[in-house]
């Protein structure tokens, strides 16, 4: 990706391994949604990763890379955040969250967090997607997928993504992708995450409701864990 700056290829090859993201925007707010495995080399170390964070009412992120600098940058991001809404008695819009987030690590980029993020967000203008690199490259599109699984989960979003679809049916599209990325990439698996943000609320889908989804799409459930 352009505007990797002091991220080496080597290093870039690294952050995109262990996960599968996606965030996509639709005509009535934005979905996030991630699996749950974390590894360490060829060993799955966790099966109940929480990479989809809640940073206001209005945005959440996902997170690839290491699992660390991933979780410094949330907790920093969701206190920038709250400051701002205690200052001015309002939210930060979803593009000034993801600019705040890009100025984090571009401040950092000589000595980076290895961390990959799409932030999402419903503001004045709509709903937003950006794609965050460890050196504060901030890019908008309408989907995004980062981490290892990325390129079979866009497979299914090119063919399935349209301006015009519902957050519904983006969660649908989005657990379509996953289930692609963790048939194929060993790194990723173990559950699904699904956040929507729209006007009106920001929820997070219990995994009953993903369960429910994944039957009406004929998905496998993931395996109960012990």
């Amino acid at each position: 990706m352009q505007g990797a700056g002091a991220i080496s290829a080597i290093d870039e090859e690294r952050l995109l391994k262990g996960t599968t993201t996606i965030g996509l925007v639709g005509k009535d707010g934005v979905v996030l949604a991630t699996e749950r495995r974390a590894t360490a080399g060829t060993l799955i170390s966790n099966k109940q990763t929480q990479k989809l964070f809640k940073i206001d009412q209005n945005v959440g992120i996902t997170i690839a890379g290491l699992v660390g600098d991933a979780q410094v940058l949330a907790r920093y991001l969701k206190a920038e955040v709250a400051l701002y809404r205690l200052r001015r008695n309002a939210p930060l819009s979803a593009e000034g969250a993801a600019t705040l987030l890009a100025n984090i690590l571009s401040g950092n980029r000589f000595y980076p967090y290895y961390a990959w993020l799409i932030l999402g967000g419903v503001d004045a203008k709509g709903g937003h997607i950006f794609s965050v690199d460890p050196a504060g490259g901030c890019i908008e599109d309408r989907f995004v997928s980062v981490g290892s699984g990325s390129t079979f989960a866009y497979g299914l979003l090119e063919e399935g993504y349209s301006r015009d679809m519902s957050t519904a049916d983006g969660v649908d599209l989005a657990l379509r992708g996953l289930t692609a990325a963790m048939k194929r990439d060993s790194a990723s698996g173990d559950g699904y995450l699904v956040h929507v943000i729209s006007p009106k609320e920001y929820r997070e889908l219990t995994d009953d409701e993903i369960n429910k989804r994944l039957k009406a799409l004929k998905i496998p459930l993931p395996p109960a864990l012990p």
